[in-house]
């Protein structure tokens, strides 16, 4: 097994992956102990047998610069092939500035090809390649040198079995004229938006007992100062303060360190220097804040009046269409989804795109009383209403 730790090697196989029509890629990260995923380990492999064709590229080891597969990423004549690709381009996008282009998910892609809601990697491994995965060491510290040939042969089996799973894959889609479907689909994972979190927006993650606009000011510049400074330190937010501490701090507004102290679920690290202080600065600005610029939660859920009987057979539709698509119902519709079609909204997801032709078409026409369903024997069939 071929292991990267040079600028010069990284950029010799990149340079070589450009004479293929696709790469393969995969990561293996840490988050535990930071605020960003600490990527330990890049994966790639090219179409072929040899020993070369496939090569673990080591961060850590080494003077090692990843500009050479930025660049790569860059190149639009050579696909990018992932699985669950987020978190990975949530770190190529962190650490480089970059996205892969054009990028190819094969869980999105097999969703759509009709292998379920969200597959795992081992399951089609398993379905298309014909092989057998060692999950010994899924769960090892990455970080930890040097690797073990387990561990190398467990990270390799990530892009070497994803070259049989992207061919057969990409030939479906081509063959059912379902490629753009994935586009798409794809097209919110090479959006800056998705991986860019907003301190000023971190309170509405949080789940509130109450929707006073008070307690909510006080919250929200909690967890702006939380996100703030986990994203300044690289440490993971709960290390800073843990959602239950931030919503005993909105409730109880300490105004002193000696408040702090009387905290029953404030970490000890927090309730002296700059932790401290900054807890103490973001209660008083809350508690100052103008309540016109109070936030509010959306309520917009809550005032929909949903016909349920009419949800209830937008299920079943839905069910119907995804099993004859073949596309899994999740990525057609979500249950939020078919709540406000129920209730007569017509901007819902599902409503727009590939989803419309597939399900969202048939959806307004049963909501209009234009269609209904029949069931015959165990399938569910559309018939006109007259």
């Amino acid at each position: 097994m071929i292991t990267i730790t040079t600028t010069e090697a990284l950029a010799a196989f990149c340079d070589r992956a450009r004479s293929h029509p696709y790469v393969t890629v995969d990561t293996e990260f840490l988050r535990e102990r930071t605020y960003y995923s600490k990527l330990c380990l890049v994966q790639l492999a090219v179409p072929g047998d040899a020993e070369e064709d496939a090569v673990l590229v080591d961060p850590l080891e080494g003077d090692l610069s990843l500009e050479p597969l930025y660049e790569l990423f860059r190149d639009e004549s050579v696909v990018k092939v992932f699985h669950a690709a987020r978190q990975d381009l949530e770190i190529f996008f962190v650490q480089g500035g970059v996205f892969p282009v054009p990028l190819f998910d094969t869980q999105v892609a097999a969703m759509v090809c009709g292998f379920g809601e969200q597959v795992g990697y081992e399951t089609l491994v398993r379905k298309v390649a014909k092989a057998q995965l060692d999950k010994t060491s899924r769960f090892t510290d990455w970080s930890r040198r040097p690797l073990t040939e387990a561990q190398k042969s467990y990270a390799l089996a990530d892009v070497t079995h994803l070259r049989v799973i992207y061919e057969k894959l990409a030939a479906d889609l081509d063959r059912t004229g379902r490629r753009p479907w994935v586009e798409e689909e794809l097209a919110v994972l090479t959006d800056p938006e998705t991986y860019t979190v907003h301190p000023e927006d971190a309170w509405k993650r949080l789940k509130t007992r109450t929707n006073s606009g008070k307690f909510l000011a006080v919250v929200k510049e909690l967890a702006r100062f939380r996100e703030s400074y986990a994203q300044s330190r690289n440490v993971p937010r709960n290390r800073v303060l843990k959602d239950d501490a931030l919503m005993e701090l909105a409730s109880t507004k300490p105004q002193s360190v000696e408040d702090l102290g009387r905290s029953r679920l404030l970490l000890r690290e927090a309730r002296r220097g700059e932790i401290a202080e900054g807890i103490l600065a973001a209660v008083k600005a809350g508690m100052a804040m103008d309540p016109a610029e109070h936030p509010q939660v959306d309520k917009s859920r809550e005032k929909m009046q949903v016909n349920v009987a009419l949800a209830d057979l937008l299920r079943v539709l839905l069910k119907a269409k995804s099993e004859t698509a073949g596309v899994a119902q999740k990525l057609i519709a979500t249950s939020a989804d078919l709540d406000a079609i129920a209730a007569g909204e017509r901007d819902a997801q599902a409503l727009r795109g590939w989803r419309r032709k597939v399900f969202g078409k048939d959806a307004e026409r049963l909501c209009k009383g234009e269609i209904g369903l029949v069931a015959k024997g165990a399938q569910v069939e559309v018939i006109e209403v007259d």
